[in-house]
């Protein structure tokens, strides 16, 4: 995982809070999926406990394959321990086949009724002979704005 800080503020007691912008990566036989989630603000609604976000997602085909993202699966879990699993074909509609050195960016968005979360999942590949193999899309947390890491 990297962070990039994008506010620093410093509490009464001393402690410092510092507030990131994400990016989360795996990589499985040479196919790297990297996640940045943020927070949509402006269509979340903590006073009715509606707290949504946004992720992109870029897959890079480092290999020497030709292959096609057939399914994708996500288990989403809010801060209660509910869980939530999404199956189905493609991505955003689409079945992108990805050359060596090619690589698919899209964003999606998932709501939450609690202030956080995490997702994780796997996407199932098939090259041009026809093996399915499963990779990783990194675990990410979905953290809204009022939650602060603290650092001690």
């Amino acid at each position: 995982m990297f962070y990039g800080v994008v506010g620093v503020q410093e509490t009464m007691s001393g402690a410092v809070v510092l507030r990131y912008l994400s990016m989360y990566r795996a990589r499985t036989r040479d196919i790297e999926v990297a996640v940045e989630p943020f927070y949509l603000e402006e269509q979340s609604s903590p006073e009715d406990s509606r707290y949504v976000w946004g992720y992109r997602i870029v897959i890079e085909n480092h290999s020497i394959h030709t292959v096609k993202l057939v399914h994708r699966y996500w288990h989403i879990t809010d801060q209660n321990g509910l869980v939530d699993e999404v199956d189905g074909l493609g991505v955003v509609g689409e079945q992108p086949r990805l050359q060596p050195g090619d690589s698919y960016e899209y964003s999606s968005g998932c709501p939450l009724d609690t202030p956080s979360g995490m997702m994780f999942g796997h996407y199932d590949m098939q090259t041009e002979e026809g093996e399915v193999f499963k990779v990783d899309i990194p675990a990410f947390s979905l953290d809204s704005p009022g939650l602060n890491r603290v650092l001690n």
